[in-house]
């Protein structure tokens, strides 16, 4: 077992927010999925970009159930896992992003009685029976921000502050980490209370971690009151193929453009991968560069962010100069994903766009994830830096 910090995923899709914590200097040990496409995409991904394989092994389905995560033979065997980790003294961590539809304002809705609401309270009585050290959970902003849904979520975060865990959350926008991207997310991260003692980290009596306390900021390299404030272009007319130099006074990394050329998605496995319409080629010829005010129909500016990458509910997305919708290598792209990132060819259309607008931008889950691993390794430098207190087995390992 590795010295790093060990996560078991959960709700996990095709590993975008564990790929950002394996390179920030997690292990990820256990990967649980519903859905068999998306955990046969984050094998794939994986064998391409010569990544070990998680040492537990990957799950399909058990999370689904709360009944099968709280009683079932598929628990014990969880319970089993976690405590084979916890011999070697590892640092345990769960994170997952449960299915969000039911909370999303352009989605269906439902919330907590929704199929897929349901899960965010399975999620949470997972963390609550076993008990990791840290977790994070991420949905939708509308959990956060719907008056109706907000109630459900502080359910919730009650629900794991009567389980000892000390909470942080904030909504996050993956462009402040550098992801082209406009998208907002709700973060909620909890620290169990008798962890962060062990490991030297001192709240005083709070429940709650402010930004005093939770580096929330450390990694953020756009804020959000600066990055729109920038002379972003507009809309201007389509021409297919035509070349635009990229204007002054923008950050030009956080344009499509940008990431198009960074990843070269002209030559990306998953290049030839796009819907092909029926019908409709005039329809996209006739909708303006930079012209996302459209419920259906949005097309991209290639020198500026992309709307959030959410391809369901008949939102397409459309090429800056090209006449078709954007190919899986540029949705990946907008992601930000590496460029060695590939999903399989034997995979659906359907299911590459929905893993990929399901999935947490890459650089955004490696800002969080390095904001964990800042916010753990401040504790064991104070500790260790304090000769009155006995430095335990775990903070040796977590040294090490």
């Amino acid at each position: 077992m590795s010295d790093r910090p060990c996560i078991f995923s959960f709700f996990a899709g095709s590993g975008f927010l564990d790929l950002g914590f394996e390179t920030s200097g997690f292990n990820i040990v256990y990967v649980n999925e519903i859905f068999a496409p998306f955990i046969a995409a984050y094998r794939h991904s994986r064998e391409v970009m010569k990544m070990r394989s998680p040492e537990y092994g990957y799950h399909h389905g058990e999370a689904a159930d709360v009944t099968k995560l709280i009683e079932g033979i598929e628990a014990q065997h969880l319970q089993e896992l976690v405590k084979d980790c916890r011999k070697s003294h590892n640092i345990i961590g769960f994170i997952g992003g449960p299915p969000c539809p039911d909370f999303s304002i352009g989605g269906k809705n439902r919330g907590r009685l929704g199929d897929n609401g349901k899960l965010s309270a399975s999620y949470v009585e997972l963390i609550c029976h076993n008990l990791p050290d840290f977790f994070l959970f991420e949905n939708v902003k509308g959990l956060w921000k719907t008056t109706k849904h907000r109630l459900f979520f502080e359910s919730l975060k009650q629900q794991l502050q009567e389980a000892d865990y000390i909470l942080t959350e904030r909504l996050i926008n993956a462009i402040e980490y550098g992801v082209p991207q406009d998208r907002e997310r709700i973060i909620l991260i909890g620290f169990r209370n008798n962890f962060i003692k062990d490991i030297g980290i001192k709240v005083g009596t709070e429940k709650f971690l402010t930004e005093r306390y939770f580096p929330w900021e450390n990694y953020i390299l756009y804020p959000q009151e600066k990055v729109f404030t920038y002379p972003w272009c507009q809309c201007e007319p389509f021409q297919e193929n035509s070349l635009i130099p990229c204007p002054d006074g923008i950050p030009e990394e956080l344009t499509v453009e940008y990431w198009f050329r960074k990843n070269s998605v002209l030559e990306h496995p998953n290049a030839e991968h796009y819907f092909q319409p029926r019908a409709g080629i005039t329809k996209f010829a006739a909708v303006q560069e930079g012209d996302n005010s459209r419920k259906s129909f949005k097309r991209l500016h290639r020198w500026r962010y992309s709307p959030t990458a959410c391809y369901g509910n008949n939102e397409v997305h459309l090429h800056p100069y090209k006449v078709r919708r954007i190919s899986v290598a540029e949705a990946l792209a907008i992601q930000s994903l590496p460029a060695n990132f590939v999903l399989p060819e034997n995979m659906s259309l359907t299911n590459m766009f929905k893993t990929i607008g399901n999935g947490v931008p890459y650089l955004a889950s490696k800002a969080l994830a390095q904001t964990i691993l800042n916010f753990l390794k401040s504790g064991v430098k104070n500790t260790v830096d304090i000769p009155s207190i006995t430095t335990t087995s775990r903070q040796l390992k977590y040294l090490q």
